[in-house]
C-alpha cells in the first residue's frame, strides 16, 4: 500500500496510473506443465562486464578529475520552497546514514561510473536481439542529451516532458535534462493533450521528448499554448512530416555537438544537492495535479537509504537485474528502474510496450530478475491465471498442488513469525511445485518481490506465499521520494507494509484509543515543496517539518506499520490509478440532468463504475424521498420522449429514452476522462436517492461512502462479477 498525499500511490503518484489502467488484458500464458511439472525459462547469457581499452579508462578518468564536488550547501532557513530555483535545508542526521554526505546526481552517476563503468546498465531488444550499454555509454550518452538539451535553448529550473513507454532514450533523456540544469518530468502516456498541456505549463517545459506519433499528436494539438516551448524529439519513430523544431531522436542527439564540454561542466559544477532536479506529477483529489519538487540529494539518499534497507548488493558482488515496465512518470518507477540501478550498478532490462497486454510474463522468462515489482493488479492476473489453467488440469496435479500449497502457507506464516524450521514436507514441495512455479515464471532467480501502488488484497499475498512466493509491501508516496516503510524477508507481515528505512521517521499523528491516527514522515527523502503553490505545502509539511500523508495508520506492537484508511476520499483502482471522485460524479450529474446523487465506485477494483439516483420529492416532514420525480426530472424526461413521472416507471420498466440518455451523458464524460481507468464502465440508477434519514447523507448532505457501499453492496458486487474488464462502456448494467 504506497498512497500519495493525495494519490496513494506506488510509490505514489499515481504505482502506475496510465499504463496500468484495469483493462489489463491476459498476462501470464503458464501451462500446466509450467505450474506443476517441467519447464523452461529463456536465460539471458549476461556477460556483464565489458572490458575497455587503457586509452578509454585513462579519457574517463581525466575526465572524472575534471569534477569537484560542489560547495556545502548555504544555510537556508525552511525545510521547504515553492520556487523553482529554491533551495532548503537538507534533514542532516548528527550519525547513521542520515549524516551521509550530500550527493548531486552527477555526483552519484559519476561514482557509479568509477565504480561500474564496464557492467551492462541498460538492456533493449530490438529485433529480438538485445541491445547493451554499459555505465560508461550510457554516462557518456547522458551527457551527449545534456548538450542537446542546451544547444535547443533548455533554460536552468525549466522542464523536460518525457511521454512515452520506458526506454534507454527516457532515461537518458531524463537524467540529460538534469545533467543539463533542468527539470526532468514525466508525462502520463494515457494523459489527454489538456492535461499533456497543463503539466508542460506548470513546469515551464522548453522541450518535449515524445515516443512515438499518437503521443505527438496530443502535444502538436496544444503546441500554440506553450510559448515556452522551444522543440519537441521523438524517440521512437520516424517523423512523418518535417515541422520546424521538431527532431527525431538521432538528430536530436547530434545537434549538441558543437557545444563544448566546459559548458556543460560549468552547469553541472553550479548544481547544489539542495536544489530541485526532479518533478513528479500527482493527480489531485480537487484541481490541477500539483509538481513534487525533488531534489538531488531527495534522489541519491533515498537510492543509498533504500538500497541498503533491502540489501541490494553491488555489481561488483553479484548484479543485481530489473525488468522496466511500470510508467516512468511515477516516482516508484523511476527509483527501482533509474536511481536504485546507478547507485549499485544494477542492470535494467526494458519490456515490450505491450507488457500488460501479456509479454511481461516472456520478458520475465527470458530476463529472470533478481527484484521485480508489480502493483497488485499484476500479481492479480498471474494468480488468476494460474488458478484458471490449475483448473483444467488432472485431479492428481490438482492434488499435488493442494497438497504444496497447505504446506508451503503453513510454513511460511511460521516463517513470518520467526521460526527457521522447514520440515521435510515442505523441502518435497519445493522440488515438486515451488521452483516449477518460481521458473515458470521467470522469478527463480527473484529474491525480492514487491507490490505497491495500491492496496492488495490478504487472499493474493496469501496465494502467493503458499507457493513459496512472499510478495512484500512498501508505502511511500511521492513526497517521499519513493518508498517510506518496506517489508523484508526476516520482517513482514500480512497486510503491514512493514517498517520505516533506517534514517526515516514516522509519525502516528493524534491517535485514537486504538491507536490509529494520520500516518506523518520525516527524513532526507521528504520532498521540497509543490512548485509554484505555497498553500498546498504548507498543507503537506507542517511547522516541524513533518510530512502529512493523509493516510489513517498504526503500528502493532512489533513497530510494523498497517494502513487502515485515509483521510481524503480517493479511489485507488487495482492498477494503482489515483482517482479524485468528485469531479467524475459532479461531471455525470452535469450531463445528465436528472441524476441527484452519483458515486463512484471502483477502489481495488479492475474499473469504475456508478451509482445513481433520480431527483424525486421529498417528504416535507421526514425529508424522506418519494417516489415521484421532481417536476424538472418529469420535463427533462418529456423533452426525451419519455412519459415516466415516477423513479419506479423509469426503473421498473428500464425506461429506453431515460437510460440511452444516461449512457450518452456518461459516454460524454468518459471522452474527457484523462486516462481509460478514469472511464465509467458500468452503472446503475438506485430505486431510492439518497437522504439524510436514510443515512446515506450527513447533516451537510455529504455522501457517506463507507455506508452507501455497504447498503448497497449486491448492486456493487454485481459490478464486478465477470472477470474481464469491459470492452466499452455500453456494457452498463441497468438493473
Amino acid at each position: 500500500m504506497l498512497p500519495d498525499l493525495e494519490t496513494r500511490g506506488a510509490f505514489g503518484d499515481s504505482a502506475t496510473q496510465a499504463c496500468l489502467k484495469p483493462d489489463i488484458h491476459v498476462l501470464c500464458e503458464v501451462s500446466v506443465d509450467d505450474v506443476l511439472v517441467n519447464s523452461s525459462a529463456g536465460i539471458v547469457e549476461d556477460h556483464s562486464v565489458v572490458k575497455t581499452t587503457e586509452t578509454e579508462t585513462e579519457e574517463f578518468q581525466k575526465e572524472m578529475f575534471m569534477f569537484k564536488a560542489p560547495a556545502s550547501p548555504p544555510p537556508t532557513s525552511g525545510l521547504w520552497t515553492t520556487q523553482r530555483d529554491g533551495e532548503v535545508k537538507l534533514r542532516m542526521d548528527e550519525h547513521g546514514i542520515g549524516s551521509e554526505t550530500p550527493k548531486t546526481v552527477h555526483e552519484l552517476f559519476l561514482e557509479s561510473v568509477k565504480n561500474y563503468g564496464d557492467y551492462f546498465a541498460l538492456a533493449s531488444k530490438k529485433n529480438d536481439k538485445w541491445i547493451k550499454f554499459t555505465y560508461k555509454q550510457y554516462y557518456a550518452e547522458c551527457r551527449k542529451a545534456a548538450k542537446s538539451f542546451i544547444k535547443l535553448g533548455l533554460e536552468r529550473f525549466h522542464g523536460v516532458g518525457i511521454l512515452g513507454f520506458n526506454s534507454a532514450e527516457w532515461f537518458i533523456a531524463d537524467i540529460g535534462a538534469i545533467l543539463a540544469g533542468g527539470f526532468a518530468v514525466g508525462i502520463y502516456t494515457t494523459n489527454s493533450p489538456d492535461a499533456c498541456q497543463y503539466v508542460a505549463e506548470n513546469c515551464g517545459a522548453n522541450i518535449l521528448v515524445v515516443e512515438n506519433q499518437k503521443q505527438l499528436q496530443k502535444i502538436l494539438e496544444i503546441q500554440h499554448k506553450l510559448p515556452l516551448l522551444k522543440a519537441i524529439v521523438v524517440y521512437n519513430e520516424e517523423l512523418k512530416e518535417k515541422r520546424p523544431n521538431l527532431y527525431t531522436w538521432s538528430e536530436f542527439m547530434n545537434i549538441g555537438n558543437d557545444v563544448p564540454d566546459t559548458q556543460l561542466d560549468n552547469i553541472i559544477a553550479s548544481q547544489k544537492p539542495n536544489q530541485c532536479c526532479t518533478l513528479i506529477y500527482t493527480s489531485g483529489t480537487t484541481g490541477q495535479p500539483k509538481g513534487v519538487m525533488l531534489s538531488h540529494d531527495n534522489i541519491t539518499w533515498t537510492a543509498l537509504a533504500a538500497g541498503k534497507y533491502v540489501q541490494l548488493t553491488e555489481a561488483a558482488v553479484k548484479q543485481e537485474v530489473v525488468i522496466s515496465y511500470l510508467p516512468l512518470s511515477h516516482v516508484a518507477a523511476q527509483m527501482i528502474d533509474i536511481w536504485l540501478p546507478i547507485k549499485f550498478g544494477a542492470q535494467t532490462f526494458f519490456a515490450q510496450p505491450d507488457a500488460l497486454k501479456g509479454t511481461l510474463v516472456d520478458t520475465l522468462r527470458e530476463v529472470r530478475p533478481t527484484a521485480f515489482m508489480g502493483v497488485p493488479r499484476v500479481w492479480e492476473k498471474m494468480e488468476e491465471k494460474m488458478k484458471s489453467v490449475g483448473s483444467k488440469s488432472s485431479m492428481l496435479r490438482r492434488k499435488v498442488a493442494a497438497w504444496a500449497k497447505e504446506v508451503g502457507l503453513h510454513t511460511n506464516l511460521k516463517r513470518m513469525k520467526g521460526s527457521s524450521e522447514l520440515p521435510v514436507n515442505f523441502r518435497l514441495a519445493k522440488q515438486l511445485v515451488y521452483k516449477k512455479v518460481r521458473k515458470a515464471l521467470g522469478l527463480d532467480r527473484c529474491t525480492k518481490c514487491y507490490t505497491g501502488a495500491a492496496p492488495i488484497t490478504k487472499e493474493t499475498l496469501e496465494f502467493f506465499l503458499s507457493l513459496n512466493i512472499p510478495v512484500y509491501e512498501l508505502y511511500g508516496m511521492s513526497e517521499s521520494s519513493g518508498p517510506h516503510t518496506i517489508s523484508l524477508p526476516h520482517a513482514f507481515r500480512i497486510s503491514s507494509c512493514g517498517k520505516e528505512i533506517t534514517g526515516c521517521r514516522t509519525l502516528i499523528y493524534k491517535p485514537d484509543s486504538d491507536g490509529n491516527g494520520e500516518i506523518c514522515f520525516s527524513g532526507r527523502h521528504v520532498f521540497m515543496g509543490y512548485l509554484n503553490m505555497e498553500e498546498k505545502t504548507k498543507e503537506a509539511i507542517d511547522e516541524a517539518g513533518w510530512l502529512h500523508s493523509g493516510d489513517l495508520g498504526k503500528h502493532d506492537k512489533d513497530e510494523f506499520l498497517f494502513i487502515t484508511g485515509r483521510i481524503k476520499e480517493l479511489i485507488i483502482t487495482a492498477g494503482g490509478e489515483n482517482i479524485p471522485p468528485v469531479p467524475v460524479e459532479d461531471a455525470v450529474k452535469e450531463a445528465v440532468p436528472i441524476i441527484s446523487n452519483a458515486m463512484l465506485i471502483g477502489d481495488k477494483a479492475k474499473f469504475l463504475s456508478m451509482l445513481l439516483t433520480l431527483k424525486c420529492k421529498a417528504n416535507e416532514e421526514t425529508g424522506e424521498p418519494e417516489d415521484d420525480l421532481t417536476p424538472e426530472a418529469i420535463e427533462y424526461c418529456l423533452k426525451l420522449g419519455s412519459k415516466a413521472t415516477k423513479v419506479s416507471e423509469i426503473v421498473g420498466g428500464k425506461d429506453k429514452a431515460i437510460y440511452a440518455a444516461v449512457q450518452k451523458g456518461i459516454s460524454s464524460v468518459n471522452e474527457r476522462a484523462v486516462s481509460n481507468a478514469q472511464k465509467v464502465q458500468k452503472w446503475v440508477i438506485l430505486e431510492k436517492d439518497f437522504s439524510i434519514s436514510g443515512g446515506e447523507l450527513g447533516p451537510t448532505l455529504k455522501l457517506k461512502r463507507p455506508v452507501v457501499a455497504k447498503m448497497y453492496k449486491d448492486q456493487i458486487d454485481r459490478f464486478y462479477t465477470d472477470a474481464e474488464t469491459p470492452a466499452s462502456t455500453e456494457n452498463s448494467l441497468r438493473q
